[in-house]
């Protein structure tokens, strides 16, 4: 299995899901945007994984130099039409559902920290989340989510937020929530730039000391058997 990603910026990079590359022995390049790298121009690769960003699927060339949402976009379709595996994370999962025709929009609530997502009753019955429980405690760091279309699955949601985990197809789905997170990764995040006035003034938004704290292994776990699943669907289509 190959695996590509496209990496907005260096503070929000693959995090566990490295592990989980390595632990099977599968293959990982990355489009580094923020390096001046290039997205691909084969679709070499078995899956792609779009990372998060600050960035919105409304961001212009002239407000971030390395960062096409269009461009993306005609990846994620030209992906779409191949048959690939896709994942969005964050952003990415906003620019797969542009990609559809489904508009992101703005989450009722910023939602930064450690917070539990609920499956939906059709989550519940899904088998790619069979390994979750009702609720799971997982990272969050967002101000948007996901458009839907009439098609789209809604698996799992939480109190801030509507949308954390989409079906879009059997093989594309977009995560608002952030499962990828290590207590590495949050620590690049929280130094990146956490702004201090919202965890006074938000609701969802945790402390900097909760946010380096929190363990980060069961919900590492949970994404490696929701990859594993993703990855044995996608063997089923060659």
């Amino acid at each position: 299995m190959h695996v590509h990603f496209i990496i907005h910026e260096s503070y929000e990079g693959p995090g566990a899901f490295t592990q989980w590359i390595t632990d099977r022995g599968f293959k990982q390049t990355s489009s580094r945007l923020y390096l001046g790298d290039a997205l691909p121009s084969q679709l070499d690769f078995d899956l792609l994984i779009i990372l998060g960003g600050p960035q919105s699927p409304l961001t212009r060339v002239q407000e971030c130099a390395h960062f096409s949402a269009q461009n993306e976009i005609n990846l994620i379709s030209q992906c779409i039409e191949a048959g690939k595996a896709i994942l969005g994370v964050c952003l990415g999962a906003q620019l797969i559902g542009e990609a559809l025709g489904a508009k992101f929009e703005s989450s009722p609530n910023t939602e930064i920290g450690y917070f539990p997502i609920t499956l939906t009753d059709v989550g519940q019955s899904h088998s790619m989340l069979s390994h979750f429980k009702h609720q799971e405690v997982v990272g969050h760091w967002h101000n948007d989510m996901p458009g839907v279309l009439p098609s789209t699955k809604i698996l799992a949601s939480s109190a801030a937020c509507p949308r954390q985990i989409v079906e879009y197809s059997e093989l594309i789905y977009g995560f608002q929530c952030h499962l990828e997170f290590t207590k590495e990764s949050m620590r690049e995040l929280v130094n990146a730039g956490l702004d201090a006035s919202l965890v006074t003034n938000e609701p969802w938004v945790q402390s900097r000391e909760v946010l380096l704290a929190t363990d980060t292994i069961n919900m590492n776990t949970l994404l490696f058997s929701f990859l594993d699943d993703l990855v044995d669907n996608y063997r089923l289509t060659l």
